[in-house]
């Protein structure tokens, strides 16, 4: 038998697993120089979108799982870039409130989309085939959620 369903240029899940990790290396020099890892930027981009919302929504908006996000807001509430709140309507939700300190992060993390988009039309990918890509691997992300 030749499986050639396990080579793995023949997989899907490497060249987006790949191109992940790629691109978060990308993010790393900036992330670094605001004192945040890659996992804490995509909850403060939450934040900054929808602030004072329950660790669930989080949750559910990165596609993780509760018991994953937890011990990540933990880390980021003593770097004092946010605050978790009991909610006054269900003491069983715990609501993620930004701290003054994670809502200034937002004005220097806004050139880094800019930035890094800059770098990859610098290669042979235009805006167009890069949009199509996003909505590709949306679309993909849809139907496996």
């Amino acid at each position: 038998m030749e499986y050639d369903q396990l080579k793995l240029d023949n997989q899907l899940c490497f060249p987006v697993y790949a191109a992940s990790r790629l691109i978060i290396r990308e993010y790393q020099p900036y992330l670094d120089e605001l004192g945040i890892t890659y996992p804490q930027y995509l909850v403060l981009m939450v934040l900054w979108e929808h602030d004072g919302i329950p660790v669930n929504d989080i949750a559910k908006k990165l596609i993780l799982n509760t018991n994953t996000i937890t011990p990540l807001l933990k880390r980021m509430e003593s770097m004092e870039l946010l605050s978790r709140v009991r909610s006054s309507e269900d003491e069983r939700k715990v609501i993620i409130v930004l701290t003054d300190k994670g809502s200034k992060l937002k004005e220097k993390a806004c050139d880094i989309p800019t930035t890094l988009m800059a770098k990859l039309l610098d290669g042979s990918i235009d805006v167009e085939e890069l949009k199509r890509m996003k909505n590709l691997l949306t679309h993909l992300i849809d139907m496996l959620t």
